[in-house]
This record gives C-alpha cells, structure tokens and sequence, in this order.
C-alpha cells in the first residue's frame, strides 16, 4: 500500500530539519518532486498518490500546495511545526524510508531555487511547459510516463 503523500511530506520535513537544514516550500515541492520521479524509474510506480503541475517555478503538487497556501508562500521556511499531529514514521515501510532518505541524502543539500533550476533543464517539467512562456501560469500535469522514462534513462547511464 503506498503511503499518503502528507505522510511522505512530514517525513521529509523531519529527516531535514532534524539534520539542521533549511527547509522552503519551494525545496519541500521539489523533493517530493523527486521522491515520485525516482520511485517510477526504481519501481515503475510513484511513491504515493498525487500529481506534479509545470509551475514556473518547477513541479508542484497542488494538495500539497493548498496544504500550506493559507499560512505559506513558496519561499516561507518549515519548519517541524508544520508537521501533522498524528505523523509516525511507523507509517511508512522501511523500503520507504530509504528510498526517502536516498532521495534526501541526494538532493537535500540544494536550496529550493537550485532544485527548481535542476527541475528546469530536466525534460518532464519542459514537455509540460510547452507552449507556454517563461513567466506564464501553467497547470499541466507532468506526465508520469515520461518522468519513469527520463529518470529510468538516467538510472541506466550510471
């Protein structure tokens, strides 16, 4: 059974403020961006339920958006506040701790804006972003085919 996507949220919010790091809602998106990324190229499946729109500043999840939208911003620190009462890491299998925790050892140490510049060289957030300008909104989801395929692709040159 996948996790829901709140529980996967808090977990990383705990694994990254318990580490000491900082912690926006912009780098919150984009990591549960790659948490969802690396789980269909390693499983063929995302990691819990929800789908990515090509903002212009990268993948967001919507839910997840709304989820903070009244008392956040996309640059707004998290903090383990903002983590739900009823969270346990005993939600989560250990299979997806660690797959969490890898996505995290890798990416975690970027700042929200240098995972939202990744997220832009990268062909998923791009193929959803066609057609539209730079500065422009865009609700398109990105394609979770594409997303197993690009980073299926990158798991396979390494």
């Amino acid at each position: 059974m996948k996790p829901h996507r709140d529980t996967v949220c808090d977990y990383i919010i705990h694994r990254v403020c318990a580490a000491g790091g900082a912690l926006t809602e912009l780098k919150l998106q984009k990591l549960m961006y790659y948490v969802q990324a690396w789980s269909l190229a390693f499983n063929g499946e995302p990691m819990f339920d929800g789908r990515f729109q090509a903002w212009v500043h990268g993948p967001v999840n919507r839910e997840l958006y709304d989820r903070f939208g009244a008392t956040k911003s996309l640059y707004s620190q998290i903090t383990p506040d903002d983590i739900s009462a009823d969270f346990q890491t005993i939600l989560l299998s250990d299979e997806a701790r660690q797959h969490i925790d890898s996505v995290l050892e890798t990416y975690a140490g970027y700042t929200g804006t240098q995972l939202e510049e990744l997220t832009h060289r990268e062909e998923p957030w791009i193929a959803a972003r066609r057609g539209f300008r730079d500065s422009e909104r865009c609700e398109v989801e990105i394609d979770e085919e594409l997303m197993r395929s690009f980073y299926g692709a990158r798991l396979q040159s390494n």
